[in-house]
């Protein structure tokens, strides 16, 4: 008896469960702190590309960092802003070998912030409940008065934190700890980028103002990137992106680096249900 081979069954498409499956994210943190950002898009199925907006650098001079740093004792309260503002601090504090074991309270901005902190050995006093210099204002003006008050920064910051402060009582100095400026190895890169079919972002992560204003600068006219979303990490990066000319199209609920990721995935999950 001659058996009939049967006609193999057609195989069901294959339909990828992460959101992120297909979409170019364009990643634009300095190099050394690219990582976390990207590795949590890959994860959803994103494809990366990295090209950084803005690169670290060392304070024109050190002095007034070193300064402060040598009388920490005599501070009330150290205010410190981002993990680059940490990092330098505690690295300039290893080569004065000068240590953070003072009386003085910290505040943090931000999660990841607080827990550079907390590695090196010291305890965060206050978290603002949104991450801008706004919340801190808000958490410690009614602190303040008549304190002493350090803010470790970058170069070029927003003023309402001193000011703020300054207007609630507090004696506020403030150093620069590392300043950022455009890497300018990455001008060829992006524009190539822009330019490739196989490699133009659908999406462009910006996770401060100064990777908005640097990016501007890199990729040149608005009309370069004509198509692309923009996605923002929190309002004061969305406000320097309307004032620079973009539309905000994915706005992190929470102002951190999942909060932004949340975002992006939420953005082009509900895309491709419709």
């Amino acid at each position: 008896m001659t058996r009939v081979a049967r006609a193999p069954r057609p195989r069901k498409p294959v339909v990828s469960k992460q959101p992120l499956s297909g979409v170019r994210v364009l990643v634009g943190r300095a190099k050394h702190q690219a990582g976390a950002l990207s590795t949590q898009l890959r994860a959803l199925g994103a494809q990366v590309l990295e090209i950084p907006f803005i690169q670290i650098r060392k304070p024109q001079s050190f002095r007034p960092l070193d300064s402060a740093l040598k009388n920490l004792n005599t501070f009330d309260w150290l205010i410190l802003t981002s993990v680059n503002g940490v990092e330098a601090m505690w690295g300039r504090m290893a080569r004065l070998s000068v240590g953070a074991n003072g009386n003085f309270q910290i505040a943090a901005i931000g999660p990841a912030t607080k827990k550079a902190i907390e590695q090196r050995g010291r305890k965060v006093d206050v978290v603002p409940k949104e991450y801008v210099a706004e919340s801190v204002v808000r958490s410690l003006k009614n602190k303040v008065k008549g304190k002493r008050v350090l803010l470790v920064r970058a170069k070029v910051a927003r003023d309402v934190i001193p000011q703020e402060l300054r207007r609630a009582g507090a004696d506020v100095e403030v150093v620069e700890a590392y300043e950022t400026v455009v890497p300018a190895s990455s001008r060829r890169r992006l524009k190539a980028a822009m330019k490739s079919p196989g490699r133009r972002p659908d999406v462009v992560t910006f996770t401060s103002s100064s990777t908005v204003k640097n990016f501007v600068a890199l990729v040149g006219r608005r009309s370069n990137v004509r198509g692309v979303c923009t996605a923002s990490i929190g309002p004061v990066t969305s406000a320097t992106l309307r004032d620079c000319g973009f539309r905000v199209d994915i706005a992190a609920r929470e102002f951190t680096i999942p909060g932004l990721v949340a975002a992006i995935a939420k953005k082009f999950s509900s895309r491709s249900a419709s």
